[in-house]
């Protein structure tokens, strides 16, 4: 049985690629700041709820993401994918309003976390010649936007060139890494804009489970098979 850890799920996309994943007969391990979030997602989960491992942990703190690995790894003894799916924004997005402090905050939880996560499970892919990074960008780290703001583009450009340097430096060792770039998601974030869309047009945008199925898409290929980009919008 192969593991995957996902982050970001308590919620969102993350939430839904957990599910799906479990569902298929993944384990997977739970991330997220919250764990009550986390409870609520095994619930969900139903039967296969006993797949999941919750593991509450800071994706910003490095610390505490390689204390989450250890225990990942004495738990299911292998990680075979890593799902990037948490990230955040603020509604002062512009250069001349985010604060110095918010902006390195939404740069080390979008980009920094990203590479803390790789740099904590790439050993064991390594060992074992097979892995798959998918980090869920934006199509913010496409084409930047004032909407997006400074502080979120920048961070998800970064995700974007590490998945890169993902596939330039791991190739040989069998780990392959993919960036999912959706347009608007109907997920919590939307809360975080300046003005946040009325419920109604949240019925037209990508759902979290939309987007999974673009993740799962890069996991279940054949691992002679990369994909080094999705990008996936509202029809």
């Amino acid at each position: 049985m192969k593991t995957a850890v996902v982050t970001g799920a308590g919620s969102g996309v993350g939430r839904a690629t957990a599910l799906k994943m479990a569902a298929a007969g993944w384990n997977v391990a739970l991330v997220a700041r919250r764990a009550a979030t986390l409870d609520e997602t095994i619930k969900l989960a139903g039967e296969a709820g006993g797949r999941m491992l919750k593991c509450p942990c800071d994706i910003a703190n490095n610390g505490e993401v390689e204390a989450m690995a250890k225990m990942v790894l004495v738990k299911f003894g292998a990680v075979h994918a890593v799902v990037n799916a948490a990230g955040t924004n603020t509604p002062e997005r512009s250069i001349e309003k985010v604060s110095m402090e918010t902006y390195l905050q939404i740069i080390e939880i979008n980009m920094n976390g990203l590479f803390y996560l790789t740099r904590a499970f790439v050993p064991g892919m390594r060992q074992q010649r097979e892995g798959t990074i998918v980090n869920v960008n934006s199509i913010a780290g496409k084409q930047a936007s004032s909407l997006s703001g400074v502080a979120y583009v920048a961070s998800k450009f970064g995700a974007a060139g590490l998945v890169q340097s993902i596939n330039a430096e791991e190739g040989k060792h069998g780990i392959r890494a993919c960036s999912v770039f959706p347009g608007d998601i109907n997920t919590p974030l939307l809360d975080k804009r300046p003005s946040p869309p009325p419920q109604e047009a949240r019925v037209n945008m990508l759902q979290g489970e939309d987007v999974a199925e673009c993740v799962l898409l890069a996991i279940n290929l054949p691992g002679r098979a990369l994909v080094d980009e999705i990008v996936v919008r509202p029809r």
